[in-house]
């Protein structure tokens, strides 16, 4: 059965969680919405469809829900030139095309936003695919992307990497393993708890481990 390796892009190849937490707070408060940093990194990778009633309250969602989205978008933009790609990411890339049929980068990220990823990952013609906003409905932790991005595959299955246990639930819900790395800042523990099967420091320490890695998907 043709398996993909479907690898999650924010904060698993290039280190943006902490400035999209920055994003979501200024984004807030300029909607009089005092939410702790610590507290918003706890959501980083749902979706932003989901993330401004998660942390702070339905009743926010409905007064100022899309405007927050607005403005956390803005306010993202102005600091996406100080995002680096994470040691490794590139390296894995290609180490994973030459054990899996295909791989697709899994982003739910605003167009403009997976194309800066793309260059800065020199990717282009490394990744057999990738993902957009436009591919999903519904974010993370629905198994849309997921599921797009098996679609755009062309595959039977696959085994998702990713960094957070939005990355992990979202994988369990569409029926495919997922492995983790600590690079967008959540425990070993919470991972494995969310479901992942394997946990790695980074994407350097798991591509160390592709032997590992492969036999998980091919479970």
């Amino acid at each position: 059965m043709p398996t993909a390796a479907i690898l999650d892009v924010d904060g698993t190849l290039v280190d943006t969680n902490y400035q999209h937490a920055i994003g979501w707070q200024r984004a807030l408060r300029r909607h009089d919405v005092v939410v702790p940093a610590w507290r918003i990194h706890r959501h980083i990778g749902m979706g932003g469809d989901q993330l401004v009633a998660a942390v702070a309250g339905d009743v926010v969602e409905e007064r100022c829900g899309d405007a927050v989205r607005d403005a956390e978008g803005e306010i993202y933009e102005g600091l996406i030139d100080e995002v680096a790609r994470l040691d490794g990411a590139r390296e894995l890339i290609v180490a994973l095309g030459e054990r899996f049929d295909s791989v697709v980068l899994a982003s739910s990220a605003k167009e403009r936003e997976v194309d800066r990823y793309l260059d800065l990952l020199e990717a282009r013609e490394l990744a057999d695919d990738w993902t957009t906003s436009a591919d999903v409905e519904a974010t993370k932790p629905q198994p849309d992307l997921v599921h797009a991005a098996v679609s755009k595959a062309g595959a039977d299955g696959g085994l998702m990497i990713g960094d957070t246990t939005w990355d992990v639930e979202a994988a369990g819900r569409a029926g495919v393993a997922a492995v983790a790395v600590l690079t967008g800042g959540f425990g070993a523990a919470e991972l494995r708890e969310a479901g992942a099967v394997a946990v790695f420091e980074s994407v350097e320490e798991l591509g160390r481990n592709l032997d590992r890695v492969e036999a998980i998907a091919g479970d």
